[in-house]
């Protein structure tokens, strides 16, 4: 499996994994997926990973995609969901706040 996985690939076999929001704040306040960590990405250095599957997601792909290949370049298991926020709200998930949007970068 690549660092983009697609969100029906994540929904069917990685739903057990750690799921972190890389956006800026005021994106991830504008609209997120329910009970997501948030951890921008210039923050990612005081990520403690530990031993679980994490799949980061950002605004479409890219920020979540260092994220993934950060983690893996030391022998960790991270994805990025493809597509990111605007794949999540494409598919009519739920989002966090009621009325939730994704907002531009």
């Amino acid at each position: 499996m690549g660092v983009q996985v697609p969100l029906t690939q994540l929904r069917a076999e990685l739903a057990h994994a750690r799921w972190i929001d890389v956006r800026e704040p005021y994106e991830f306040e504008a609209g997120h997926i329910p009970g997501i960590e948030h951890l921008p990405l210039a923050r990612l250095g005081e990520l403690d990973p530990g031993e679980e599957l994490i799949v980061f997601v950002c605004r479409v792909g890219a920020r979540s995609g260092m994220a993934a290949m950060a983690l893996r370049r030391h022998g960790l298991e991270a994805y990025s969901l493809d597509g990111g926020m605007l794949a999540w709200a494409a598919s009519g998930a739920e989002l966090e706040p009621a009325g939730g949007y994704v907002a531009d970068h």
